[in-house]
């Protein structure tokens, strides 16, 4: 059975910065590529950091400088760490661990981040 907890989420006032966190459990944690999404109401979902099991990063241009994505394998975490926060941030936000072996994607239950004033 795979899990995918994430935590973190809340409230922060625009600058502000906040660390989102993914526990992963049924997967060989090690070989997985791990994500985060986002997803805003009325918006389609999507990538703001990806990590492979190499330790290779990728962000898109929105988040680039601003967000962080790091990996524990030894604690089967993947962290979100978010600086300098604009409204524009706001959304839920989505762990998912890709598979390495064509199998569909594992998402997480989604934390909620509210940046507002």
């Amino acid at each position: 059975q795979v899990q995918l907890v994430e935590s973190g989420g809340g409230l922060v006032q625009p600058g502000g910065s906040l660390r989102l966190s993914c526990v992963a459990s049924g997967i060989r944690f090690r070989l997985y590529a791990m994500g985060w999404y986002r997803q805003a109401p009325g918006k389609q979902r999507e990538l703001v950091a990806r990590i492979d099991s190499g330790g290779n990063t990728n962000y898109p241009d929105s988040v680039k400088g601003r967000f962080t994505i790091s990996r524990d394998n030894a604690k089967n975490t993947v962290y979100l760490q978010m600086n300098s926060l604009a409204p524009e941030d706001t959304a839920v936000y989505f762990c998912n661990a890709e598979s390495p072996v064509g199998l569909p994607g594992s998402w997480g239950q989604g934390t909620q981040v509210t940046v507002s004033s």
